[in-house]
């Protein structure tokens, strides 16, 4: 049997290293090196974090269905190649804001006197550009998983397929995980309008790969019929006396009839809790180590930190594979073992409860805790991705996925707006909470709300879908 299955599973791996690893740059770089030139505060960054946030959820609803009327291969390939451009264009908005207010470069807007009006007219300017670039960043990205779930439909069987996309989804941990020892340096050494272009080119590199790698396993001269016998193993499969298999597979299912089965509601529900848990690690953690403990990303400590912090979610690559060994062990139908590895996962991220406590002793112990939230969150991942697969034909999995990363877009909209403005109004207030003062009592507030959503979610997706239940279209 041949495994080129693998191969496809590597390039949805590095298109997912490549997605993080942009929309990363802005949270490395914004705190030392765009605040002060733009005159931002934390309002400025929650905003646009937000509204990235937001058009990312819409884009997703319309994207599913993109990749499932264009297919996989043209569809990917638009998706990545628009947001490379938008990543590329976040290196304009300096120039556009400094010809704006009409000031000669960036050495001029930074010499503003802080509190001016102009001051005030740069961080608005400024922020709008960035937003408008960070829309077009979000369009392209939106098209990332739901192509990738599909993709992953197409070359795994039910049973591989949370194992497999823990592995490409471990591609968030590995570009937030480079992130940190390339960016701050690149904008460093060549300014931070460098670090966009440079880790927005890298989209473009793949494409180029993409275009001559991928084809559907049954038209691929690289799959021979052992491998392509093993991937379509479960078209014949038999739940409660109905066959789900490959007569349903070319069958389209209307994006309102999606909205009309629990499943699709289930999975919406999880994660619109919990996506924005990882989106605010992702973006504020940075923040929170300059704010909290005068820690710079430039500085080696920094680096280490965050390092250590994206190194331990790698444990993912384990919780994709647990199912799996439920199913061996137990005989459990896919979805039941993937719920009970959930609720597994959904317990581990209340140890963030003990980061703002435990920081006070030393920064490490936030991030070591937090570095085990954002492991049980790419677990927790893999797996309700997996679930749509295990419900919906393949005809369906790009869409369902899209109305699954809407939700969890609004979730992180929500979630990264109430930061941003917590942030500000703890600081200005002097806000106590559990014996905190300030930003630390507002990221105390913040991690209580990360560490119950997983618990939350599960408990509604169980509700909703107590048992497998395969969509079967009459």
């Amino acid at each position: 049997m041949t495994q080129y299955r693998w191969i496809i599973c590597a390039m949805l791996f590095f298109a997912t290293t490549v997605n993080y690893l942009d929309r990363q740059v802005l949270s490395l770089t914004w705190d030392e090196f765009i605040k002060p030139e733009f005159h931002w505060n934390e309002y400025h960054y929650g905003l646009i974090t937000s509204i990235f946030s937001i058009v990312y959820a819409v884009c997703m609803l319309f994207a599913g269905r993109f990749i499932d009327w264009m297919g996989t291969k043209k569809g990917y390939l638009w998706a990545i190649g628009v947001w490379s451009m938008g990543a590329c264009m976040h290196a304009l908005c300096g120039i556009a804001t400094e010809a704006w207010v009409g000031l000669p470069d960036a050495a001029a807007l930074r010499a503003v006197e802080a509190g001016s009006a102009l001051a005030a007219t740069i961080a608005m300017v400024s922020m709008y550009f960035f937003i408008a670039a960070r829309c077009i960043l979000a369009l392209g990205e939106a098209g990332n998983f739901p192509a990738a779930i599909k993709v992953t439909a197409e070359y795994f069987p039910k049973k591989d397929r949370a194992y497999a996309t823990s592995i490409f989804n471990a591609g968030a941990s590995i570009g937030a995980l480079f992130a940190p020892l390339t960016i701050p340096l690149l904008a460093k050494a060549w300014g931070w309008e460098m670090a966009f272009i440079v880790i927005g080119a890298l989209g473009f590199v793949w494409m180029g790969f993409w275009v001559f790698m991928y084809k559907k396993p049954s038209d691929h001269p690289k799959v021979n019929a052992a491998e392509l016998e093993y991937i379509e193993q479960d078209q014949h499969e038999v739940v409660d006396g109905e066959t789900v298999g490959k007569e349903q597979e070319g069958e389209k299912i209307s994006f309102w009839r999606t909205l009309s089965f629990k499943q699709t509601w289930a999975f919406a529900f999880g994660k619109f809790m919990t996506d924005g848990v990882w989106w605010f690690f992702l973006f504020w953690t940075p923040s929170y180590l300059n704010s909290q403990f005068g820690i710079k990303m430039s500085e080696g400590l920094g680096v280490a930190l965050i390092f250590t912090l994206y190194a331990i979610t790698m444990l993912s690559i384990y919780g994709g594979k647990l199912p799996t060994i439920i199913i061996n062990k137990t005989g459990l139908n896919p979805y039941a073992a993937r719920m009970r590895a959930m609720l597994i996962f959904a317990f581990i991220p209340l140890l963030v409860l003990l980061a703002q406590p435990m920081g006070t002793i030393s920064p490490w112990f936030p991030i070591i805790l937090i570095g085990l939230g954002g492991a049980a969150h790419q677990s927790w991942s893999a797996n309700i991705f997996s679930t749509i697969g295990d419900m919906f034909p393949k005809s369906a999995i790009a869409t369902v996925t899209g109305i699954g990363g809407m939700a969890g877009g609004v979730g992180s909209m929500i979630l990264q707006w109430f930061a941003g403005w917590l942030f500000v109004y703890a600081d200005e207030t002097a806000m106590q909470f559990m014996g905190f003062e300030g930003k630390p009592a507002g990221y105390f507030v913040v991690f209580c709300i990360c560490a119950v959503a997983y618990l939350i979610g599960w408990i509604v997706m169980k509700t909703l879908v107590p048992k497998y239940k395969p969509i079967v279209l009459d």
